[in-house]
């Protein structure tokens, strides 16, 4: 047998696949983190003061340095947390009299400003089709109306989500394959930049991707990024309006919002403003400012460390709620997403025991995932490491935990040049890439890897939901059959709890192939790029300059 030259073996074992991520140390990590001790991981409780001490411990531990501002293992982040309390007024005026609408039944509305009441007198109301702005789709639907003091109702989704073949808009965003336009936090911005007071979004079961016992859950309460004052929304209620109580506000305004909502599927549509209805509102708001942190610990690199790869996970879940049938409050998110946590410190811990990596590698533990991604939103606006020099961002955020499956489930495809780097590695485990089963939900943009992503960093997110795993045991009914137990009982519950019954092999899959593509990045001199098409290519080529 021949023997490699020391420089090529040197450069293979540099990429071979991480040692294998080890159930034990996993289910470890997850039931610690999952426990009573940390009363489901809130940001702002005491549940957080012992994640983050027990995080930073962890990294130190397995010889990470702090990868934090000036030298410190936290990224302080401050977050408005606000509450709605019982509106003394909630209601719409028109041509037929009042209609009142009642909170959690008609519209769930919150707010994300520091103001002691949410109040909206009178203002008009105007539908806004699906509120997208878009110049490089050739789509504007607001065709320069002024919305300053107006409530903007939205429809959800894309324009041609609900396209029937022949029509114009059919593939101009995706089809059934949402893009961000679609997503709700999309069209609350573009209210703002229009200057709106109120943003109304129709709900609907298909179009959100959830029911509206989902929309309610929130309870009344809100977190955003604490903004300086000339840096609010002028947004002072946000939400959603219930399928049935829209179709009755379109009447009352001699309207007909099913014809409407086809019509806004056309280039050509316009605003349609409600005549002679307005909408008054008159809520309490509770409101504080509580410092999060995210946790960033740095492994350095040996010859360019300021080119970094970074992966991530979000520490946070749900905190205390009410009891569920076996008595239990705290929705501590297990899986999602204590097993990601868990996962990166696999990967931390196979790449320390190895050589150095050419570039740093940071592993970072986001907060307030579950409040709208706004710990990795307030990293991705205030970098440590500068995104132009950031290689790529790997997230992990909810794995499937039945058993190994024949194949790994892409969330996004069609956006970078990590989705063949999956296809690659895949292939060496004996596995296939299998796209998402359900792209209109836009779980794309919804992980703390879309933070990066907005600021040109390409990207790639494993999330166990996205679609049904091709199980070695049982094939895709049995991976279909864990996603609908899990996203129907546990998600966002008390039930998302350790059980023994997890079979970690699949999980165990999906670590080791971040790893090896982290792996793979942080010892090579491969720059990811975004695939023609996708919205994020441009931002990232402004940036070349400094990859050279």
């Amino acid at each position: 047998m021949k023997t490699l030259p020391i420089a090529i073996a040197a450069a293979l074992a540099a990429t071979q696949p991480a040692a294998a991520a080890d159930p034990a140390r996993l289910t470890e990590t997850v039931k610690t983190l999952a426990s009573d001790l940390f009363e489901g991981r809130a940001p702002g409780t005491a549940g957080e003061e012992r994640t983050i001490g027990y995080l930073v411990a962890r990294f130190q531990e397995l010889g990470l340095e702090p990868g934090g501002p000036d030298g410190a293992w936290v990224q302080k982040v401050p977050l408005l947390h606000t509450r709605l309390g019982t509106p003394k007024m909630l209601a719409f005026d028109g041509p037929k009299g009042t209609m009142p609408v009642e909170q959690a039944k008609d519209v769930y509305v919150s707010t994300v400003r520091p103001d002691d009441v949410a109040r909206i007198a009178g203002a008009p109301v105007v539908f806004v089709g699906h509120g997208v702005k878009a110049p490089e789709r050739g789509w504007d639907d607001f065709k320069g109306a002024d919305l300053k003091g107006k409530v903007a109702i939205f429809l959800v989704n894309d324009p041609d989500f609900a396209a029937k073949a022949g029509e114009p808009v059919s593939g101009k965003f995706g089809g059934r394959t949402m893009t961000y336009y679609g997503r709700w936090t999309y069209k609350f911005e573009e209210a703002a930049r229009q200057g709106a007071v109120g943003a109304l979004i129709v709900h609907e079961t298909a179009g959100a991707g959830y029911g509206w016992n989902v929309v309610i859950s929130g309870g009344g309460e809100n977190y955003d990024i604490a903004r300086k004052p000339g840096d609010l929304t002028s947004v002072a209620l946000q939400g959603w309006l219930a399928g049935e109580a829209a179709t009755r506000l379109f009447a009352s305004a001699g309207l007909d919002l099913a014809k409407l909502m086809a019509a806004a599927r056309s280039p050509a549509f316009r605003p349609v403003e409600l005549k002679g209805v307005t909408f008054a509102a008159d809520a309490p708001v509770a409101h504080e400012v509580v410092t999060s942190r995210n946790v960033l610990a740095r492994l350095p690199g040996a010859k360019r460390p300021d080119e970094v790869v970074m992966l991530g996970a979000h520490w946070d879940a749900y905190g205390a709620g009410k009891p569920d049938a076996q008595g239990r409050i705290y929705r501590a998110g297990a899986n999602d997403d204590a097993l990601g946590i868990a996962g990166l410190f696999e990967i931390a811990r196979a790449m320390k025991a190895g050589p150095a990596p050419a570039r740093s590698v940071v592993f970072a533990a986001w907060t307030a995932e579950e409040r709208g991604l706004l710990g990795s939103e307030y990293y991705a606006a205030n970098p440590v490491f500068p995104v132009e020099k950031t290689v790529a961002n790997l997230a992990i955020d909810i794995l499937q935990t039945a058993g190994p499956a024949k194949d790994v489930v892409l969330v996004g495809k069609g956006q970078s040049t990590l989705e063949d780097d999956m296809a690659r590695v895949a292939a060496t485990q004996g596995r296939r890439v299998t796209p998402e089963g359900l792209p209109e939900r836009g779980l794309f943009y919804r992980a703390d890897h879309f933070s990066l992503a907005k600021r040109g960093v390409p990207v790639l997110l494993l999330m166990g939901i996205a679609g049904a795993s091709d199980l070695e045991e049982g094939g895709v009914k049995a991976g279909q059959a864990w996603i609908d137990a899990y996203t129907g009982q546990c998600y966002h519950q008390a039930c998302d709890a350790w059980s023994p019954d997890w079979n970690l092999a699949g999980a165990v899959q999906d670590i080791d192939l971040v790893g090896t593509i982290a792996g793979e990045l942080a010892n090579g001199t491969a720059w990811p790029q975004w695939k023609a098409g996708s919205e994020f290519k441009a931002i990232r080529d402004r940036s070349a300059a400094a990859r050279r």
